[in-house]
């Protein structure tokens, strides 16, 4: 496997790009990731981020020994970067997502890696008119305990975003981002700029919410525009 591009992400999130000939994948599919020079034979499981339409990518956050290893080495070594080895994809695929009118998608932390995927291959399969793609709406929840970790999605969600308001589509995609952890003193700057037209904490057009989601009342609000 060749890695293309490195990409190290607030809140302990490396970002690898990677390039492999015959590799192929769906949505919702994960690899296995051996990094010789940390361990010859541990290997660990991860979602695979990437669209089926590009080079395929991961997000690892350090949660252990490993991962913390593994973030410190390619911190430490830029040229040649460490050498990892792959196998894969495995998991069953999630394109059936595709094929409802609507999506609700909740992730919470580094579990949102799954919808990344997905996210990405609609963007792709917007860009290109695929009319196979029956999804009409798409509610996006996401609950994270750190605002660093909103960091390396933003710049997804802002060019979907773009993408569907020059394709006329603003509507298409309703996210809601809400952050679990967070001191009382961002929470007032943040309530005082409210009123801004972006985000102060993402930059992006809709706005976070401080604590977690009050269920019932988004599924009954979801189910009340969406009647069968």
């Amino acid at each position: 496997v060749v890695i293309t591009k490195v990409v190290m992400h607030p809140s302990k999130v490396l970002e690898l790009q990677m390039h492999k000939h015959g590799f192929s994948m769906e949505v919702g599919q994960y690899i296995f990731v051996n990094c010789p020079s940390i361990s010859s034979l541990e290997r660990h499981p991860f979602t695979l981020t990437s669209a089926p339409e590009e080079d395929f990518s991961i997000h690892i956050r350090a949660v252990g020994d490993w991962t913390e290893n593994l973030i410190r080495t390619f911190e430490q070594q830029y040229s040649p970067v460490p050498r990892i080895q792959v196998d894969g994809p495995f998991g069953t695929v999630s394109e059936d997502v595709f094929q409802y009118e609507v999506a609700v998608l909740v992730g919470a932390g580094i579990g949102v890696t799954p919808f990344a995927s997905i996210l990405k291959s609609i963007w792709y399969k917007f860009q290109h008119t695929d009319h196979n793609l029956k999804t009409q709406k798409i509610y996006f929840y996401w609950i994270c305990r750190e605002m660093g970790a909103f960091a390396w999605f933003n710049d997804l969600l802002a060019s979907l975003e773009q993408e569907m308001e020059e394709l006329g589509k603003v509507g298409f995609l309703n996210y809601r981002l809400f952050l679990t952890g967070w001191d009382s003193n961002f929470a007032g700057h943040a309530a005082l700029n409210f009123d801004k037209a972006n985000d102060i904490l993402t930059g992006l057009k809709q706005k976070t919410f401080f604590g977690r989601p009050m269920w019932d009342n988004e599924f009954s609000t979801i189910a009340t525009a969406h009647p069968k």
